[in-house]
């Protein structure tokens, strides 16, 4: 379990307490993804949005584009109702990526107050990156676009290790890859 997860895990706890009392904002996941608690009762959704899968939605070219190779699924819930769905790719001797659909929102990942957040937009939609690892904070980075009900996320792995890539700076990365896969999702979704 990644301190991601553990992250929205505790979170997902403290939200099981406050639905008892009367709101409920994200929870951890196993794989260390923070949700936030928020005091205008917003709910998270029963489900990641539906509208675009990333393991089969992606387009082939965006891949290529990044060298992405080897698509694995990589999806993961935790306590508290937070899914992620999607697939994970990587580059020989660069960074590793996942891109899944989520049903943690912008307004989640804002509240969690994560180091180095930024907010901005991607085609015409709210995004925001962070640095959500404790673990490795400069080789991790996500960024979470606005979808109903929650939001795509672009999270990549990129260690200091990494011949091509390991240079470069994560959350730059990160924000370039959603910047190629953004666009391509339909606008209703």
């Amino acid at each position: 379990m990644t301190s991601r997860s553990n992250s929205w895990r505790v979170v997902a706890v403290g939200c099981g307490a406050v639905v008892l009392l009367g709101g409920c904002g994200p929870s951890d996941d196993g794989d260390g993804k923070a949700g936030s608690s928020s005091t205008s009762k917003t709910s998270v959704a029963p489900d990641v949005p539906a509208g675009y899968d990333p393991c089969k939605d992606v387009p082939q070219s965006v891949l290529d584009s990044e060298k992405l190779l080897d698509k694995t699924p990589d999806n993961s819930s935790v306590d508290g109702g937070i899914k992620w769905r999607g697939c994970l790719w990587a580059q020989t001797d660069g960074y590793a990526a996942s891109i899944q659909t989520t049903n943690i929102t912008v307004e989640m990942v804002r509240a969690r107050h994560f180091p180095d957040t930024h907010e901005f937009s991607i085609d015409g939609r709210r995004a925001i990156s962070s640095r959500q690892s404790t673990d490795h904070p400069d080789a991790a980075c996500t960024v979470d676009v606005e979808m109903k009900g929650g939001s795509l996320e672009v999270s990549l792995s990129n260690p200091p290790s990494r011949r091509n890539t390991g240079q470069l700076d994560t959350c730059e990365l990160t924000r370039k890859l959603a910047e190629k896969v953004v666009p391509t999702m339909p606008a209703n979704v």
